[in-house]
């Protein structure tokens, strides 16, 4: 297996292991709007369900419409990171972590969607400066967003860079 596939699947199954293995673990030890404080007034484990995308978006419309759009666009979302890792240069590590982890991540609140009845486990609770409560996540959550900024890293640091045309087209000598 090439690094790139070790860092692309590797990366995908222990983010969705880690994320599983604490949903399991919130959903049998906690009641559903429990409340464990681990950083008093700024870190919190809770037991919340949230029926929406990200912030509750959507979780008003009607359950089968929200539920089929959901699992639906998550699925294109996981071929199109499948499709983008295998257009990846094989030395391309970086973007192949951060395309792993999104797929981690994806599978993990799709693997909720569809067993939790439409609902995914939020459990990473943070009250922030002046009272403000961000929204609770969850770990997928969290490889979700932690990916796209490797990618974003990982565009900025290649700005400017050229590609080498390998056939040697389109130059005068």
């Amino acid at each position: 297996m090439t690094p790139k596939a070790r860092l692309f699947f590797g990366a995908s199954i222990i983010a969705l292991l880690i994320d599983s293995l604490t949903k399991i673990w919130v959903v049998a030890h906690m009641g559903f709007a429990d409340r464990i404080q681990v950083i008093e007034g700024f870190f919190y484990i809770t037991h919340v369900r949230n029926r929406g995308a990200a912030f509750g978006l959507l979780s008003d419309a009607p359950e089968m419409v929200r539920i089929a759009l959901f699992i639906g666009v998550t699925i294109v979302a996981i071929g199109l990171i499948i499709s983008f890792y295998r257009r990846l240069a094989p030395g391309d590590r970086l973007a192949s972590l951060a395309l792993g982890l999104i797929l981690g991540g994806a599978t993990g609140n799709l693997i909720d969607r569809i067993f939790r009845d439409g609902e995914v486990v939020d459990f990473l609770h943070f009250i922030l400066w002046g009272g403000y409560v961000w929204p609770d996540f969850n770990f997928a959550d969290t490889w979700i967003v932690t990916g796209v900024a490797l990618l974003v890293v990982e565009l900025l640091a290649s700005e400017g860079e050229t590609r080498e045309d390998p056939a040697g087209a389109g130059t005068d000598g």
